[in-house]
């Protein structure tokens, strides 16, 4: 009977352990803001683009205006830019407004922050902070893959690091725009607050080429400047991919030790008043093993596809760098702005 007992309670004990305990993600609160700081470059050019550059540094905010019992979340969203080339053009411009998302599907609604060329994108800063390793999201229409729960990001001018949840997406997609037509790759790193879900940074990498020889690199890196809600100092969390359990289940295991040392004990003082019930194996009670020793979650094979808050589409897509349109000069052939009166290389006039 007491090894009935003693089964049952082992079964249930190593239940409780391995099974996972149903998490609900963070729901956006009226209030909730961060703002950011984006800096977009183009350059080691080559061909055509031998010696060209482009700079673009981006300032903004998003804000959670209200929610409603729907699921519908309202938000706001402000951002301003600078451009500058190589060849001495300059802009800069801002955008705001308001739209809507669903903190259920994640995708915009009525409305986004501006993102244009998408068809049904998901929402590029908020994802949900429950995903376990090796599950996938779309982050705009791209598709995501969590590599880490507890990646420790640095931030940038803050001298310390903290708590992210570790995304990564690679693919490639067919460029023809005002850039010219190139095969272009790209990798995107992201990072997420594991107790909100919303962005802490991200690093977007894509290299442009095509068949005659022209090319160039462009990069988009975001990081957060301040949050309403407080990000985690964590020094000690790995840099590498892996799996974290979360504390509870190691209560559990501290909560089995301590009973199962407790039956042990009872036995052994019930069998120096019972002789005749059998003994039980001295390894009847002891719980080996280490929680951080279970193997992680090995992520999907199957490449996603593109990000950049400038936007793509899956077959033909499109990255929108704050651009100016460029010509050849007719005389001397270099690229100047569609702008320009003449060519700031050899000063003939633009025809």
């Amino acid at each position: 009977m007491i090894g009935r007992l003693i089964a049952v309670l082992l079964l249930t004990l190593s239940l409780a352990v391995v099974a996972s305990p149903v998490q609900v993600h963070y729901t956006p609160q009226q209030g909730d803001y961060f703002t950011y700081y984006e800096v977009e470059n183009l350059g080691n050019g080559t061909g055509n683009y031998n010696g060209y550059a482009e700079h673009t540094t981006v300032t903004g905010t998003e804000r959670i205006n209200s929610v409603g019992s729907n699921g519908v979340v309202s938000a706001y969203y402000h951002y301003s830019w600078t451009y500058s080339n190589s060849t001495g053009g300059t802009q800069n411009g801002q955008s705001s407004g308001n739209y809507t998302f669903s903190d259920e599907t994640f995708l915009y609604l009525n409305g986004t922050d501006n993102q244009t060329g998408y068809v049904n994108p998901t929402l590029w800063y908020y994802i949900n902070n429950s995903l376990p390793v090796g599950s996938t999201f779309y982050l705009l229409d791209t598709q995501m893959t969590v590599e880490s729960r507890n990646f420790s990001y640095s931030l940038p001018g803050q001298d310390r690091k903290v708590e992210s949840i570790f995304a990564q997406g690679k693919s490639s997609y067919l460029r023809n725009d005002s850039y010219g037509y190139f095969n272009a790759q790209y990798t995107w790193d992201s990072y997420f607050d594991p107790s909100t879900g919303y962005i802490i940074g991200y690093v977007y990498t894509e290299h442009d080429s095509n068949s005659s020889g022209s090319g160039f690199t462009y990069t988009d890196t975001l990081n957060v400047n301040s949050t309403s809600y407080p990000l985690t100092t964590n020094s000690a969390a790995s840099t590498r991919p892996g799996t974290q359990l979360p504390v509870s289940y190691i209560e559990i295991f501290m909560t089995a030790v301590l009973v199962l040392a407790v039956v042990v004990v009872t036995l052994a003082l019930f069998r120096r008043k019972k002789q005749r019930i059998p003994k039980h194996s001295q390894e009847a009670g002891a719980v080996g093993g280490r929680y951080d020793s279970i193997p992680s979650q090995s992520p999907p094979t199957a490449p996603p596809q593109s990000i950049d808050l400038t936007p793509k589409e899956p077959s033909v897509q499109q990255i929108v760098v704050k651009e100016v349109v460029k010509v050849k000069c007719a005389y001397c052939g270099a690229l100047i702005d569609s702008t320009a009166q003449t060519c700031p290389e050899c000063g003939a006039p633009r025809t």
